[in-house]
């Protein structure tokens, strides 16, 4: 069974969105299990994720703390983390299903996928950001996590799971996995562009170039957390 963990923070405003789009692909995977991780909304989020049927767990506020206390929630044997401004593209369920498939034996388990990234903006930026986030996945194995992540239960335990840090939990747990061992799925996961019209998308995209080197040079989460924001 696949278990679709989905962080919150006052999400209500995109949620419902995202999970018609996983509702699109359920058809495709049998059984599946839908889990909320609320890090302590104050908006209507934990209503509209109780009334789509989802099940709703309470965690300390941070995505790396909410996505680690999903994944202990989870009763399926994969896992599938993606964000509450993630639409998930029709098609998106006969591609999990399929890699589950090829991953079926003990020494193919340890492959994890990630969606192809896209933004719902049709601006030539976009297209720009969408072609470096492709190269930067293909070539540095660095998905961010509005790419998704596809792991099964026990290889996610063995690496030891997100980890409670306030951002980069992402490129913490990819790392990790390594590089050999990430595949593209064939279909694609649309992200808000929200952040980048409001800031620019050289401002935005300088900014996350500079919190990943402040990463790899061993800054501290919290203080690149506050550049970050």
């Amino acid at each position: 069974m696949l278990s679709i963990v989905i962080p919150t923070l006052n999400a209500a405003t995109g949620l419902p969105a995202t999970l018609e789009s996983v509702a699109g692909g359920l058809d495709d995977l049998g059984k599946a299990q839908i889990i909320i991780a609320d890090g302590g909304s104050t908006d209507s989020t934990l209503h509209l994720a109780k009334q789509s049927g989802a099940s709703v767990i309470s965690s300390e506020k941070g995505r790396g703390n909410q996505l680690s206390a999903g994944a202990s929630a989870a009763s399926g044997d994969w896992l599938l983390f993606i964000h509450a401004d993630t639409l998930l593209q029709p098609g998106w369920g006969a591609a999990v299903a399929r890699f589950i498939a090829d991953r079926s034996t003990p020494e193919m388990s340890s492959k994890a996928a990630v969606f192809r990234f896209e933004l719902d903006d049709p601006s030539f930026k976009a297209r720009v950001l969408e072609t470096i986030v492709a190269l930067r996945t293909k070539w540095l194995a660095l998905p961010y996590g509005d790419q998704g992540l596809l792991i099964s239960k026990d290889h996610y335990e063995l690496i030891g799971g997100f980890r409670p840090i306030p951002i980069m939990e992402d490129v913490d747990i990819v790392r990790r996995i390594g590089r050999h061992s990430l595949k593209v799925l064939d279909c694609s996961a649309v992200t808000s562009a929200g952040r980048y019209r409001q800031e620019g998308y050289l401002r935005r995209m300088s900014r996350n170039i500079v919190c990943l080197s402040m990463w790899f040079l061993g800054v501290a989460p919290d203080k690149i957390a506050r550049v970050y924001s």
